[in-house]
């Protein structure tokens, strides 16, 4: 089958199907544009409540940190107290859902982005994601920790000061459920984990390789479903943060800045992402989980032009026009330090 006709990539981690269609990649465009991306953020922003001795809503003063900081979020999603009672009803089915949530601010520093973070920064950004994985694991009344950072006002970021958020819940999300699941199953049949089987073909062909590391690798997998959404995996199978030594910790951020980096410079501009890491649920077992994480950015052929998930998409199936080889092929070409 030619990658230049229409088909459809199977997704192993969730079992989705995504629909290619690389022919369309000639066809005129009038869709959005916007105003070009301003990049010009102060180091202090005065009025921005994740910077350092500002005030946040209810007059909490944040500390004068000088490195990662981690604090509850004034506005969470889940609380720890269930108050909501279960409906018995089959057809209206609901019950409690409890957990928490925390802000983790990368550095003090307003416009030091992850892309502009020195390797060692970055570090200590993947250390205290550790040590709030090896708390909030270990509380029985966790099931699932998501660490996340939604980059950008396109990505819905309401504040641009570089952060990110841990939400622990008390279940085990849709995502992370689906690829319990599906690794697990792989594992049960073949005997070997399912993304470490997935990484060596992927090294073999090599044609939707980034950029990679002694220990860790970043790609665009075979199922993409957004134009530059990439795949970090770690070269040993680790189900989750704490099994990393120190220096596959160091690696993961050396990847993270190479990375990040290449992507403000496919559109020299900064680039929005959603990125998150999926680790082991903390009380289920996983067998075959392998630690990895996602990055789904949105810009398709500028800074200011998106793709949308919309139509077709909504009602069926994802859709892409840009190939993941080609999409591999624009990260791997873009310079960096």
């Amino acid at each position: 089958m030619s990658a230049e006709r229409p088909h459809r990539r199977l997704n192993l981690l969730t079992g989705d199907w995504v629909l290619v269609s690389p022919h369309r990649m000639g066809r005129p465009w009038q869709g959005e544009a916007g105003a070009p991306v301003a990049d010009d953020a102060p180091s202090y922003d005065p009025h921005c409540y994740l910077c350092p001795g500002n005030a946040r809503v209810g007059g909490v003063v944040n500390p004068a940190y000088d490195g990662p900081w981690v604090f509850d979020n004034d506005f969470p999603a889940l609380l720890a107290e269930a108050t909501t009672a279960a409906h018995r009803d089959p057809l209206l089915v609901q019950e409690a859902e409890t957990g928490l949530c925390r802000v983790i601010c990368y550095s003090p520093d307003h416009a030091r982005t992850m892309a502009r973070m020195r390797p060692d920064e970055i570090e200590a950004v993947v250390r205290l994601w550790t040590d709030q994985w090896q708390e909030l694991s270990a509380r029985p009344d966790i099931g699932a920790v998501t660490i996340f950072e939604n980059r950008g006002a396109m990505m819905g970021a309401s504040n641009p000061h570089p952060h990110g958020q841990i939400w622990a819940t008390a279940s085990v999300p849709n995502e992370l459920a689906r690829e319990v699941t599906r690794q697990a199953d792989w594992m049960a049949l073949h005997g070997s984990p399912l993304l470490t089987d997935y990484l060596a073909r992927e090294l073999a062909e090599a044609t939707r390789i980034v950029c990679a590391q002694d220990h860790f690798v970043a790609l665009v997998p075979f199922w993409a479903a957004w134009p530059f959404e990439t795949l970090i995996l770690p070269r040993r199978p680790v189900a989750a943060l704490d099994e990393l030594t120190r220096d596959e910790q160091a690696d993961l951020a050396r990847l993270m800045s190479r990375l990040t980096a290449r992507y403000d410079r496919v559109f020299s501009a900064p680039f929005p992402y959603t990125m998150g890491l999926h680790q082991r649920p903390t009380q289920a077992p996983a067998p075959g989980f392998v630690f990895h994480m996602h990055f789904y950015p949105p810009l398709l052929r500028s800074a200011t032009v998106r793709k949308f998930m919309v139509g077709f998409e909504m009602l069926a199936m994802a859709q892409r026009d840009l190939t993941p080889e080609a999409a591999a092929e624009r990260l791997r070409a873009v310079w960096v330090d």
